[in-house]
């Protein structure tokens, strides 16, 4: 399952990444957001949403969101 389906305020791990590209996959390690941490969506916005990882939040795409998986 990706973040698309994910439940809010339902914590998840991150089980894998799936990008071909190298700079977001940094970008996203820069974050926190990687195998093994956990992820929480906080909301669904209708063009992607928000996630809390480690102390932080972010608003996402639904394209990284789909590219998450959980």
């Amino acid at each position: 399952m990706n973040l698309k389906g994910a439940k809010v305020g339902q914590q998840y791990i991150i089980k894998q990444i799936l990008t071909s590209d190298d700079e977001l996959d940094a970008f996203l390690f820069s974050l926190g957001c990687y195998s093994g941490q956990p992820i929480t969506v906080i909301s669904h916005l209708k063009g992607g949403c928000v996630v809390a990882i480690k102390d932080g939040r972010y608003n996402i795409d639904n394209l990284l969101a789909q590219s998450i998986i959980i």
